[in-house]
């Protein structure tokens, strides 16, 4: 299993580089200051031998002394969309359930394993609003926590994608309560938008003017 731990540990460096690149070309906007509970506080045994594990000081990381199994903790990937129209509205879901039940949000969600960010909002897009989309451009990536505002849960690396329609008709599905396609200057206000909605639809009028 020696083999199987040193591929694992090498995912941080390489997840380090990721965010560097990301920052040298500056689309790594937004990072926020996130609450010291981690995710891997909860664990306690291994998931392959079942021995006890051990922590490292910052909780980063867990390791198993019987198995040198090693897991890093990490932000749990989405991928949503801005998507346009051909009259320059954009495309919103009211959240169907918590968090942030009631919000206005942008359609996407949690990336697959091994899925191609381009095919998660594919993916997702079809199931929340039944539209076929081509995602386009990369706006930016923001760092969040599932969560409501002020509560604990996973952190998140949430990547924002341009997209297109390309067939469907459009009706809300699966955790979307409803649609609406809004204009550029007809947003509704902060404080009803979920996550960090507000500053993603910003800075996609900042690009696209």
């Amino acid at each position: 299993m020696a083999g199987a731990a040193h591929r694992v540990s090498l995912l941080q460096p390489l997840w380090r580089l990721f965010l560097l690149a990301l920052g040298w070309f500056g689309l790594l906007v937004h990072a926020s200051i996130l609450p010291d509970v981690g995710e891997l506080e909860a664990w306690r045994h291994c998931p392959r031998c079942g021995a006890q594990l051990e922590h490292d000081e910052d909780g980063a990381k867990v390791e198993c002394p019987e198995c040198e199994f090693q897991h890093h903790a990490h932000s749990h990937a989405t991928a949503c969309a801005v998507v346009v129209d051909d009259r320059g509205r954009v495309l919103l879901t009211r959240r169907a359930g918590p968090p942030y039940e009631g919000y206005w949000d942008l359609p996407g969600g949690f990336i697959g394993e091994a899925e191609h960010p381009h095919d998660a909002v594919r993916r997702e897009l079809d199931e929340e609003t039944g539209l076929a989309v081509e995602p386009r451009d990369l706006i930016g990536v923001w760092i969040d926590r599932y969560a409501e505002q002020g509560e604990d849960g996973p952190a998140t690396m949430n990547l924002y994608f341009t997209a297109t329609a390309t067939g469907g008709e459009g009706e809300p599905n699966d955790d979307v309560a409803e649609l609406r396609w809004v204009g550029r200057d007809e947003f509704p206000q902060g404080d009803e938008l979920a996550f960090h909605i507000a500053e993603v639809l910003e800075a996609w009028r900042h690009q696209h003017p």
